[in-house]
């Protein structure tokens, strides 16, 4: 399937044909089911499935279809066949060009909500003409969505690697670790800072993987891997609450699939079977 073109055209963009709409509920997205399968549905407007949207978001096109982003009543009730469901349990089941559709949709409907008003005059704010932005017809304000940087870090010594369960993990989940970018950091001094904060080590050797948008509900989550260059390991006790080196012989339960945590965990590995 192509990737989505972006566009930031007006919403009120004439629906002369059935489109993609991911419509959301809180943080659950609208899905047509069938067994295993989940798809978007695909109507000219929401109220012809009895839905009232609090607002829509032109998204691009994808497949020569224009796609939108709706946030919907907290009252709205799924019409038959269809479902509310929270994007990380439709993992898997969506396709998955739709599924990273369905997360810029989620951040975009997020920052719609957080910004029905100027930040700096409180006055109403309006789609820009030609930008993704709002803006405030009063004071003339410019707001972009909002994305949170954030860093992800795996720690090799040798043939092993650290790992660590934070408090809010599901019980025996480990991950490596993770922090947000602060004012005036290079991604690279994140990482430092966070791991010396998270298990008391320093790390070297400091190298760019890859990069996930994350619709947690903002995030750009930056992925690295460092040497471990000297310390013990300490954990804060609050954020962290256990960590270890572990090898491809000692694994703990890991983050799914879905995460760019387990793309450089799975590299890890694969490099040292």
């Amino acid at each position: 399937m192509p990737s989505l073109i972006p566009g930031v055209i007006s919403p009120s963009i004439p629906h002369a044909l059935p489109s993609p709409f991911f419509a959301f509920k809180d943080d659950r997205l609208l899905v047509e089911t069938d067994g295993s399968s989940a798809r978007i549905p695909c109507v000219r407007e929401l109220a012809d499935i009895g839905l009232e949207p609090v607002s829509e978001h032109y998204l691009g096109r994808l497949d020569q279809r224009h796609c939108f982003a709706a946030d919907v009543v907290k009252e709205a009730q799924a019409p038959d066949g269809m479902v509310f469901q929270g994007l990380r349990q439709l993992f898997g089941s969506l396709e998955e060009e739709l599924f990273s559709v369905a997360g810029r949709a989620f951040q975009i409907v997020n920052w719609g909500r957080t910004h029905q008003f100027c930040g700096r005059c409180g006055s109403p704010t309006r789609h820009h003409d030609t930008d993704r932005a709002l803006e405030c017809p009063e004071c003339g304000l410019i707001s972009f969505p909002r994305v949170s940087p954030a860093v992800i870090c795996l720690v090799e010594r040798g043939r092993e690697f650290l790992l660590a369960r934070n408090a809010r993990f599901p019980k025996s989940r480990y991950s490596i670790l993770a922090g947000f970018v602060e004012p005036g950091e290079t991604l690279e001094e994140t990482v430092a800072r966070e791991i010396g904060e998270e298990v008391g080590i320093k790390v070297s050797d400091i190298r760019y993987f890859g990069s996930q948008p994350w619709p947690f509900p903002h995030s750009l989550m930056v992925g690295f891997t460092a040497q471990h260059e000297s310390g013990e390991i300490r954990i804060d006790g609050e954020e962290i609450v256990d960590a270890g080196w572990f090898s491809s012989q000692n694994l703990p339960d890991l983050p799914d699939g879905i995460s760019i945590s387990r793309q450089i965990i799975d590299s890890f590995l694969a490099r040292h079977r």
